[in-house]
């Protein structure tokens, strides 16, 4: 038997799966799923997770839905008031934020956010991480096995959280990993 070809995500991944930038309304309770993580009072160190999503020739993906899932600050899932999941559609530059609580380490993993990315003329969704410059990600098994591209997993402190500019293709291709 043969494998199944696999199709691209858009050009209407936006109106299933974030019909309110689409511009539908009366979907979800009004709100798109996962638009909102931190949806009540929960411990941790509130962060804006930014970033944008770039061609193979530095163009912004303008259709580009991003998700991410990621530990409680304690380095659990999904603790009451936190939903450890978001989704975001990439702006007309290709921008993605996220309001979210700065992940905690899970045993010998350095704290990180799991980054999922679809867009028109992708065939599968791509996975990567983003691990924090303020963090000793060294030890971190996932980020040992980027070798010398790991920094291309590491999102830089800006003011109010971190931003992390992923790069599909090119000289300054983010890794991703083949799950």
């Amino acid at each position: 038997m043969k494998e199944t070809p696999s199709q691209t995500a858009g050009p209407y991944v936006h109106i299933g799966c974030v019909p309110r930038f689409a511009g539908l309304r009366g979907m979800y309770d009004g709100q798109d799923l996962g638009a909102e993580m931190i949806t009540g009072e929960v411990a941790g160190t509130r962060i804006s997770f930014i970033g944008a999503v770039y061609d193979g020739e530095g163009a912004p993906v303008t259709d580009a839905m991003v998700e991410i899932w990621q530990a409680a600050p304690d380095g659990t899932f999904a603790p009451e008031g936190f939903t450890s999941w978001g989704r975001q559609p990439a702006d007309a530059q290709g921008a993605f934020r996220f309001e979210t609580l700065k992940p905690g380490a899970m045993g010998a993993q350095a704290p990180h956010i799991l980054v999922w990315i679809v867009a028109r003329g992708i065939g599968l969704g791509l996975t990567t991480r983003a691990y924090f410059a303020d963090e000793d990600n060294s030890s971190d098994p996932v980020y040992q096995r980027a070798g010398s591209r790991a920094q291309t997993l590491v999102a830089r402190a800006v003011e109010g959280g971190y931003h992390l500019d992923i790069h599909l293709q090119g000289p300054k291709e983010t890794v991703f990993f083949d799950v």
